[in-house]
């Protein structure tokens, strides 16, 4: 091939690839679940969810097993029935339209290749059923293995790959369709933990790179925090907060929350009092044991049983100096703990800490470098303190 034709071929492949993208962008449709209920006989799997996410949003449904999140997804595809409720994709309310013709697309943690079929065959078996073209097929295909870097495959079979390039092929798979949606059922719980890593980063390039709408479930902390511009938290077939990931990691709405987020410190107590402020309430709780601990959060009644959650990573420690009174000012919370335990996990040690008046457990996070400039060890008597600022209400 000369110079000339070469170029033409080069600008070719990049206006096809600017076509397939610019397809899938304009397919991108949000969801709509409104008061959407599943019942299984006398079994309430789902209650009353409703959700919206927008057009070209990434969205992890999270939480525990059982907790509903699957059967939201699978309802979502019309791979489940919904006892009451609304959903719409798009302006388009699918709950009597068949899975097949609600231009949707599922990712399964299997992936679900066929294994006696090139990848090529698999890629293109879906665009099959729908009975496109067989031109508009291979141009289709091989846009889409190009925009992924996975042309040099398509003529192996699934067994011939690694489980992430296994991944990538059930992705473009997925997208060759042009679904308005794309969900995916815990794509990355068979993989190692390197591997997961890396193929988290390369779905949300997907995603961003094709400005789609992915919906995906996960009961992975991180994983949903890398991914998502929005997570929807649930339990017991209940959203319990429905939030970006900084307000999420930030402020936890609940006392579950802020336990399945984990390693927040959490204590319980009686409200005692409230100060009204024009952003967030000064409140304070009265935890057995431990005396008054300050937090900030809206407005509660006195006398409320609740809680109040610390970061690990927000607090300070200190050696113990029993010639040092504890602080009065309402800025600083303090504990006397010992430490029990110290965990090098690479760049951030854990430090875990025992409360001296109580025995409730608690977990310090410092940068690993800055704890080895300090003179504590495990055994030692130490204090713990955080600002009130930083320390969230949680209602019960």
């Amino acid at each position: 091939m000369d110079i000339n034709n070469s170029s033409t071929a080069t600008a070719t492949i990049s206006q096809n690839q600017t076509q397939t993208k610019q397809a899938l962008q304009n397919n991108a449709a949000g969801v709509l679940m409104n008061s959407v209920t599943k019942k299984y006989g006398s079994f309430t799997a789902v209650e009353n969810l409703t959700v919206e996410i927008p057009a070209g949003y990434y969205c992890c449904l999270l939480g525990p097993s059982g907790c509903g999140k699957t059967t939201a997804l699978r309802m979502i595809a019309g791979h489940e029935e919904v006892t009451s409720g609304e959903i719409y994709i798009g302006d388009r309310k699918v709950n009597k339209i068949p899975a097949a013709k609600r231009s949707t697309s599922m990712m399964f943690q299997s992936y679900a290749l066929f294994p006696h079929k090139t990848i090529w065959e698999n890629i293109e078996f879906g665009l099959k059923m729908q009975q496109v073209p067989t031109k508009e097929r291979r141009t289709r295909v091989g846009d889409m293995l190009d925009l992924v870097g996975l042309t040099h495959l398509s003529d192996r079979k699934p067994e011939q790959l690694s489980g992430g390039q296994r991944q990538r092929i059930a992705l473009v798979r997925s997208l060759v369709t042009r679904p308005q949606v794309l969900m995916l059922d815990e794509p990355l719980s068979a993989l190692d933990e390197n591997l997961r890593v890396r193929m988290r980063r390369e779905l949300r390039k997907i995603q961003q790179q094709f400005g789609m709408t992915f919906i995906q479930v996960t009961h992975h902390v991180e994983e949903a925090f890398s991914l998502s511009d929005q997570i929807v938290v649930m339990t017991h077939g209940k959203i319990d907060q429905f939030a970006s990931p900084d307000e999420l990691f930030d402020t936890p709405a609940s006392q579950f929350v802020a336990k399945f987020m984990g390693d927040n410190n959490i204590f319980q107590g009686k409200v005692v009092n409230c100060v009204k402020d024009s952003d967030l309430d000064l409140i304070q709780l009265e935890v057995a044991g431990l005396g008054n601990i300050f937090c900030r959060g809206h407005g509660v009644a006195v006398g409320t049983e609740a809680a109040c959650s610390i970061r690990p990573d927000l607090m300070f420690i200190e050696p113990y100096n029993p010639d040092i009174p504890a602080s009065s000012s309402l800025a600083a919370n303090q504990i006397s703990s010992r430490i029990t335990a110290v965990e090098m996990t690479g760049f951030v040690t854990r430090v875990s800490l025992m409360a001296e008046s109580t025995g409730q457990e608690l977990l310090y996070k410092i940068r690993t470098e800055d704890w080895r400039s300090n003179s504590l060890h495990e055994g030692q008597l130490v204090v713990l303190s955080w600002s009130k600022d930083n320390c969230i209400f949680l209602p019960n």
